[in-house]
């Protein structure tokens, strides 16, 4: 059986106490920390940056999974590496040369991922499919927690499924965005290795133990 992942989403944690979000996430079976970056341009809201995460890191041991919602990421993925990131998530629709960018990202010591919004078709990251870590499908529209879970997201997890499998690749499958008990399932079952919980997590209705891979 497969391991998969749980990281747990700081942005829908209360903001005036993170440290004991941070805790939470450690007692209650998060494999990682998912750190939502938003800039107010690439989505409409504003989140947090390099200094939060700065401030944060000695607190915990577990994976920064740093999530860079923002136009033009190339030119911050050093800061937020210095930072203490381990894992370093860019949009595909946010830069033109990603290739370069997973590279400059590996040449930082760290993870590199890509991320996809739910209009934006699989087949696009075919050509460096190879080079990453972590592919985050988007599975509702990005900017917002507490949203609901748009269900054709799960045939792109499943596309995404059989790729990896009929092309022997290693990247893990992160699915983000109205993630709970009532569809997890399904998710864990169209292939994802990592789930992404917000609102479901920190309101005590999702338990990891509840699924199976």
């Amino acid at each position: 059986m497969r391991k998969v992942l749980l990281s747990p989403s700081l942005l829908s944690a209360d903001f005036s106490n993170l440290a004991s979000a941070l805790k939470l996430i450690e007692n209650n079976g998060g494999d990682a920390v998912h750190i939502d970056v938003m800039d107010g341009q690439f989505v409409p809201q504003i989140s947090y940056g390099q200094p939060v995460i700065k401030s944060l890191r000695p607190l915990s041991k577990l994976p920064f999974d740093v999530h860079l919602m923002v136009e033009k990421p190339e030119l911050m993925v050093d800061s937020f590496a210095e930072a203490g990131s381990d894992w370093i998530t860019f949009h595909h629709e946010s830069t033109v040369h990603t290739d370069r960018l997973i590279n400059h990202i590996h040449s930082l010591g760290k993870k590199a991922g890509i991320s996809i919004v739910p209009s934006t078709p699989v087949e696009s990251l075919s050509e460096i499919l190879h080079l990453v870590d972590l592919v985050l499908v988007m599975s509702v529209n990005p900017g917002f927690g507490g949203q609901k879970f748009i269900p054709y997201t799960l045939e792109k997890i499943k596309k995404l499924s059989n790729i990896k499998s009929q092309k022997n690749l290693d990247f893990l499958i992160s699915v983000d965005g109205g993630v709970n008990s009532s569809n997890a399932q399904s998710v864990i079952d169209a292939g994802a290795d990592i789930l992404v919980s917000g609102s479901a997590f920190f309101s005590g209705a999702f338990k990891m133990e509840d699924f199976k891979a």
